[in-house]
């Protein structure tokens, strides 16, 4: 049985998880390391610590499904609509200026729910999931169990695996040690990699008490004018969860040109900025029981990886794939066409070396 590491439990990482779970069997046994406390990457959601009813989405808010994507990813839309996990957006939401014919969807339970849903998708005894592991080194096993890769995390955790499979964001990919030395001698992909790159952005989460009223016509908003504001979202009613026992949650994202301008200050810097230009937009907010500021230094995709090949193989033997939406575009078919690729090239990989 070949094992198989999947660094990153965001998106890309959960379906290509679940699908290699799907399609090998009991042939591949499937490890997903992540960083984080858990689930999702960038469609995270985050609670509130006085109050655990309480939860904001503060990376992406939403899924939109063009007609294309809708008819050529209808199997996993119509998985996730089955199961509840995504609904139609129903909730106003004002500026929107995608094509009328693009179909937006809520998570209800949050939109870091979807990503669980893939992830458990690939347990049922096949996958193991663990949090807290940010990966440091990857370096080809040398000696007894030659043809592996040997990753070590921070933890102090190692391991060895038969194929590994990275999703995420490019900077943090060439940053391992191991890899960028491995594409050194690779200058052509080295050079591709380093092409991409990404949007920065904060994001800040207002909790506030069951039964505050936020007083807007609105469920979502896209914001024009102001330097740092550039989206808000009262998270409950874009979910279509609202009533007098409902603890809301204010979501703001600022503007790119915000985000690169004051990426490397602290958060406890950005906070005070943000919350002034918030009270300039959306006067007399009701006063929150907790805030919680996001750094998000990769947020959106601004430059693809040439040639947007879906994957990237650096190594055939052992296999060494790259994925995720620098591969792609960003958003929610985009990390699906990542981890369609990264699967199709794993399977053939593993299928080669055996």
């Amino acid at each position: 049985m070949a094992r198989v590491l999947i660094v990153g439990a965001g998106l890309t990482g959960a379906v290509s998880a679940c699908l290699l779970r799907r399609e090998l069997q009991k042939a591949c046994s499937i490890v997903v390391w992540d960083k984080a406390r858990g689930a999702g990457g960038r469609m995270s959601t985050s609670r509130c610590p006085e109050d655990p009813q309480c939860t904001a989405d503060l990376g992406a808010q939403y899924v939109s499904a063009t007609r294309d994507y809708a008819q050529s990813h209808a199997s996993f839309y119509d998985d996730l609509l089955g199961a509840g996990v995504l609904r139609p957006l129903s909730a106003p939401m004002d500026g929107d200026r995608s094509d009328p014919t693009t179909s937006h969807y809520v998570a209800p339970a949050g939109i870091s729910s979807v990503v669980k849903h893939f992830l458990k998708q690939a347990g049922g005894g096949h996958a193991e999931v663990h949090f807290g592991h940010q990966v440091s080194e990857i370096r080809e096993q040398r000696g007894p169990g030659a043809g592996k890769w040997h990753v070590v995390a921070q933890n102090g955790t190692e391991a060895e695996f038969d194929a590994v499979v990275l999703t995420m964001p490019v900077p943090q990919i060439l940053g391992l040690a191991g890899v960028k030395a491995l594409l050194e001698d690779q200058s052509a992909q080295l050079s591709q990699l380093q092409r991409a790159s990404y949007s920065s952005r904060y994001a800040l989460a207002l909790y506030f008490s069951p039964g505050t009223r936020l007083d807007t016509p609105w469920a979502a908003k896209y914001v024009n004018g102001d330097p740092c504001v550039r989206f808000l979202s009262v998270d409950s009613r874009k979910r279509g969860l609202d009533g007098p026992e409902v603890s809301p949650a204010l979501v703001v994202h600022t503007g790119v040109p915000f985000g690169l301008k004051h990426i490397d200050q602290t958060l406890s810097e950005v906070q005070p900025i943000i919350m002034q230009h918030l009270q300039d937009v959306l006067p007399g907010l009701p006063e929150p029981i907790s805030i919680k500021c996001q750094k998000w230094r990769y947020s959106q995709v601004h430059k693809p990886v040439e040639g947007s090949p879906g994957s990237l193989v650096v190594s055939s033997r052992p296999p060494l794939v790259l994925g995720g939406d620098a591969f792609s575009h960003s958003n929610f078919d985009g990390c699906i066409e990542s981890a369609l690729s990264v699967v199709s090239q794993v399977k053939q990989l593993l299928t080669t070396k055996s």
